[in-house]
């Protein structure tokens, strides 16, 4: 199986390890996986913001980058639900048919990476270790656009060590939002700040999540408010042998 890793522009600007981790991770499985060099963004900024014709060329791009894949794997649910639902609008708005049929071949192959780890891989039990009280956020994209459901927490509940601890109004917005966080400012502060509220509630020493634009929300709130709670991709967790000698 040809597979592909798909960074995303967030990871790649400021948070390289989660790249990194999949990496390991996905290699520590058996999976031998590339990083193809002329990627760049999925394009959703562009389209949640109304710009679908300045989208066609990334999406373009996109789908050149990674033509001939099996499989595209992204620590993302977001960037994930952006090429597997809204490529398909880009290219048919831009009326070619050969971008319509590069599009159809790659997004029903790209998954956020527990989809990849459990649907296509078949494990839950990924070898990792991380003896530490956690709790999850289930991201907006993975949970209503993917529906990734509970794959996240199959994965979580086999690593070593690792105590999971519910989180009070899981499935509530962080209020990131990606363009929704700079034009409404004081809404998305306000969620995030209930957010928080609830990760402190749960007396966890780590939130974990599959996306790393909710995190860097969720945690500068938790950092203001020095509740002494990290925050760490679910690649990062799942790649990590803490403990194991």
């Amino acid at each position: 199986m040809r597979v592909a890793l798909m960074v995303t522009c967030v990871n790649d600007a400021l948070f390289p390890d989660t790249g990194k981790a999949v990496v390991t991770l996905l290699r520590r499985l058996g999976v031998d996986v590339d990083f193809p060099a002329a990627q760049t963004c999925c394009a959703q900024p562009m389209v949640n913001t109304g710009y679908l014709d300045e989208a066609v060329p990334v999406v373009r791009t996109f789908v050149d980058a990674f033509a001939g894949y099996d499989a595209v794997v992204t620590p993302s649910g977001s960037c994930a639900g952006s090429v597997r639902h809204q490529h398909s609008i880009v290219a048919k708005r831009s009326g070619d048919p050969a971008l319509a049929a590069a599009v159809a071949e790659t997004s029903p192959r790209t998954y956020e990476l527990t989809e990849f780890l459990v649907d296509v891989l078949g494990v839950t039990d990924v070898g990792a270790s991380f003896p530490h009280r956690v709790t999850y956020h289930p991201t907006c994209h993975s949970l209503r656009m993917l529906g990734v459901g509970d794959r996240p927490r199959q994965l979580l509940e086999q690593v070593r060590g690792l105590r999971l601890v519910d989180l009070p109004g899981a499935t509530e917005c962080c209020g990131f939002g990606g363009t929704f966080a700079m034009k409404n400012a004081d809404t998305s502060i306000a969620m995030g700040a209930d957010k928080a509220r609830h990760v402190r509630e749960t007396g966890a020493e780590v939130l974990v999540a599959g996306d790393n634009s909710c995190l860097m929300h969720v945690g500068g709130v938790l950092s203001r408010q020095r509740a002494g709670v990290r925050v760490m991709h679910l690649a990062e967790v799942l790649a990590s042998t803490e403990g194991i000698s």
